[in-house]
């Protein structure tokens, strides 16, 4: 990437380009990132293609003004990092259903990222609402965050019986990212690629059965530590202490508004749901 396009990116998360590589610097992006880079999936519905090529992340990212879902996000964020000197492997994840089953292989993507100064860090600003700073990949105890308490827990058999990570004893288990002790999606250790989760992209974007292509969804983290989310027309404040404030909006107008003013997304139209029915998923 260069210096001009990480100069872009940097300024679309307000922050200066860090003197060193180092857990401090890591955190203060992420956090960053979350607050102003929205999880959204309007190009599922906008009938905009999704391509896992760095340079089209970036530009959707830094140039265009827009957010996206995991792989977008985390695809995006990981090559600024890289230009910025952290060590990134993309890992490849499944996330727990509402019964406690895993999503389909390639269903998440995450970052495993190193800093110069000895630590190595779970990096996730793709999940929706999860931790606003990075998490210690090797503590195995709660970790404290403003989104709530983490773990990082070693693998049991899944759904189906078997062994997590049988076929990857050379590079360990896999692991359960847990949030206020609820599974939210077991992670690989094995070093990915990005064009590794086109097909999970082309599923989640496509699939009637996806719950990326039954709902809306645009959501990001606000300044005072809570979040704001807009799912169709429904707009949701929720502050840091949990209480929620619900409005539905009535007019396309209104929601063309709440997207360019809350969220800096600029669109033409409403977008329209692709497979309507019910889903939250993230939120």
């Amino acid at each position: 990437m260069n210096p001009a396009r990480i100069d872009a990116y940097l300024g679309r998360l307000g922050a200066a380009r860090p003197a060193r590589p180092t857990a401090d610097a890591l955190r203060e992006l992420h956090v960053r990132h979350l607050r102003a880079v929205p999880f959204e999936n309007l190009s599922v519905h906008l009938g905009e293609e999704i391509v896992l090529a760095e340079e089209r992340l970036v530009a959707k990212v830094a140039g265009a003004g827009r957010g996206g879902f995991c792989y977008e996000l985390n695809g995006a964020f990981s090559v600024l990092l890289t230009a910025l000197g952290f060590g990134v492997t993309p890992l490849a994840g499944r996330v727990y259903g509402a019964e406690g089953r895993l999503g389909i292989p390639y269903d998440h993507l995450a970052l495993r990222v190193r800093t110069v100064d000895g630590g190595e860090w779970l990096a996730d600003v793709g999940f929706g609402a999860h931790s606003h700073h990075p998490l210690a990949f090797a503590e195995r105890g709660e970790q404290a965050d403003p989104g709530g308490t983490f773990r990082i827990a070693e693998a049991g058999p899944d759904e189906a019986g078997a062994v997590s990570g049988d076929g990857d004893r050379a590079v360990g288990a896999d692991l359960d990212v847990l949030r206020d002790g609820k599974p939210q999606y077991r992670l690989e250790v094995r070093p990915r690629v990005l064009g590794d989760f086109a097909a999970g992209a082309w599923w989640h974007s496509t699939s009637p059965s996806s719950h990326f292509t039954r709902s809306l969804v645009c959501s990001r983290v606000t300044g005072d530590g809570g979040r704001i989310t807009l799912s169709g027309r429904t707009l949701t404040r929720t502050a840091a202490d949990g209480t929620r404030e619900v409005r539905e909006l009535e007019h396309d107008e209104e929601v063309l508004v709440v997207y360019r003013e809350r969220f800096g997304i600029v669109l033409d139209c409403v977008p329209t749901v692709r497979n309507p029915g019910k889903s939250n998923r993230n939120e």
